[in-house]
């Protein structure tokens, strides 16, 4: 079955229900795709929300952990849903502009790579391709609007 992947407004869903932070991550002028060690292919930065964190901490902390990011600006796109057909579970999509990339921290991530757009060999290709595109389009003014 395909997932079904809805939007929602900020604030439309209780952040209590949030289980994934991803975040699209722009570093000069490209965007920020990471590779996990037990994989061959590439996904948008992200991870589980830890029970106490609040969806901020942890599009900061994931960001971090996944690509090295030291300085960064991220700001909130909108909340997202996926539905595979056992209801739906939450997320929270985020953009960030990275002005400083470290080296990456000792993690589950073996690789980072900056791309102009989505490589084809995605590790959740049904579900990755629309969060880019609503990332893509709110990026710009979601971050600028951060100052």
């Amino acid at each position: 079955m395909t997932p079904t992947i809805r939007f929602y407004e900020l604030g439309a869903v209780p952040e209590s229900r949030f289980l994934y932070a991803v975040i699209a991550a722009r570093y000069r002028g490209k965007w920020v795709l990471v590779r996990h060690k037990e994989r061959q292919t590439w996904e948008i930065p992200g991870g589980h929300k830890e029970a106490y964190e609040g969806i901020d901490t942890t599009a900061a902390r994931e960001l971090m952990e996944e690509t090295g990011a030291k300085a960064f600006k991220i700001a909130p796109v909108c909340i997202y849903s996926v539905d595979a057909g056992e209801g739906e579970s939450f997320g929270q999509l985020f953009c960030a502009r990275i002005t400083e990339l470290g080296e990456l921290p000792d993690s589950e991530i073996a690789e980072v790579r900056l791309l102009d757009e989505l490589p084809e060999n995605l590790t959740y290709p049904a579900i990755q391709p629309a969060l880019f595109r609503k990332a893509k389009s709110a990026c710009s003014l979601a971050v600028a609007s951060q100052g």
